[in-house]
């Protein structure tokens, strides 16, 4: 977030002059606000720049949404603009400049959207979710094993705007790595489309074979022999809250297959033929992807169900241990029973080896039991 503020206070105070003379010129539909400032101006920009011909355009006059759609319709090439956790307000200015459909926006602004690819007009509205690992010494009943952000895209003819949310999946990177493939750039909005999808779909692998190492190590745990003194009912809780954290990945992975295989197969306008066939690739790699994500569901249920079933074995096996010495108890309380009854005409109770005879007997009857039950495994 710091890097973020960097930014907007680095680009905000060097707009205010050439703004200050554009402000008579405002077109209608911005005649309500301020005269002294761009009303497409907005202070959660992240950055906002022309590309022509592959490169960026050096001009200060690009650094506002208004300077940079001035700079393509005069000039050709295209305006990328970047925006973190925009309010309505901040957006209004910026869709109102490009002609965002009303629903996208208001997806674009409040966020928690499914991952989906939507076409209006001429302009292709994308979502996909961002997946963070989170880093962490030992899973637990509690720990947050994933954690979940999204990217909107608006691809037009000569602009892309990305509206990110979430403190994770920022697109500063991307951006320069992609100014440093000019040829790749040139071929327009589409070209970043498909750098967003590829930069998503990489954080899923990368995710899915962190995720892999805590299934694994969950599976050794369950199945392995149990220390002395812990029982197998204590997996439980941690099997369960990885298996939430996989079924929010797999909520990210599994809707956005169908606009990857759209954008990879069906002809579109706004996306050059020759970047569509790099969609073919992200496409399969969200494919494996999604096949592991569901093999990861499927595998932690078949590890719950086994950790509850050697949990009620060990139950039996104790149920079984506590019936064996109730058996063997109940020797010589039964003994102990039938000679503390008070009648008169016991033989027994006058025998002089009555006593030791007595204890030889449970000590005998008892040992016999024991070693019987221990050999069929209940001791």
């Amino acid at each position: 977030m710091s890097m973020i503020r960097d930014l907007r206070a680095a680009v905000r105070p060097s707009l205010r002059p050439s703004l200050r003379k554009a402000g008579p010129a405002l077109a209608s539909p911005y005649a309500n606000y301020d005269a002294t400032r761009d009303p497409s101006a907005s202070s959660a920009i992240v950055d906002c720049a022309v590309y022509r011909d592959g490169r960026r355009v050096d001009d200060r006059a690009c650094l506002t949404p208004r300077g940079a759609m001035r700079q393509v319709r005069e000039s050709g090439g295209f305006a990328w603009i970047g925006l973190h956790e925009p309010t309505e307000a901040e957006f209004s200015g910026i869709a109102a400049e490009f002609g965002l459909h009303p629903l996208a926006v208001e997806d674009a602004v409040h966020a928690h959207q499914r991952p989906k690819l939507e076409r209006y007009d001429d302009t292709l509205f994308t979502v996909f979710k961002t997946i963070h690992y989170v880093e962490h010494a030992e899973l637990t009943a509690t720990s947050e094993v994933v954690e979940t952000g999204e990217v909107m895209c608006f691809t037009g003819p000569d602009f892309v705007i990305t509206v990110r949310h979430g403190g994770q999946g920022s697109l500063r990177n991307l951006r320069h790595r992609l100014q440093s493939e000019p040829e790749l750039l040139a071929k327009g909005p589409s070209a970043v489309l498909h750098a967003i999808a590829d930069h998503v779909v990489d954080g899923y692998i990368a995710v899915a074979d962190a995720v892999e190492l805590d299934i694994d190590q969950i599976e050794i745990d369950v199945f392995s022999p149990p220390a002395k003194g812990s029982t197998r009912g204590t997996d439980t809780g941690r099997i369960y809250q990885l298996k939430r954290e996989v079924l929010e990945f797999k909520r990210a992975v599994t809707p956005l297959l169908r606009p990857m295989q759209l954008l990879s197969e069906r002809p579109m306008r706004l996306v050059d033929p020759d970047i569509q066939k790099y969609f073919r690739d992200v496409a399969d790699h969200l494919a494996r992807v999604q096949e592991q994500v569901v093999g990861f569901d499927e595998l932690l249920n078949s590890i719950l169900q086994a950790n509850l079933a050697q949990a009620t074995v060990t139950q039996n096996e104790d149920m079984r241990k506590i019936t064996s010495w109730a058996a063997i108890i109940a020797v010589p309380t039964a003994v102990c029973g039938v000679y503390g009854m008070n009648f008169d005409h016991m033989p027994e109770l006058e025998w002089k080896y009555g006593y030791p005879m007595v204890l030889v007997g449970i000590t005998v009857i008892c040992f016999a039991i024991h070693r019987t039950l221990k050999r069929n495994g209940w001791l």
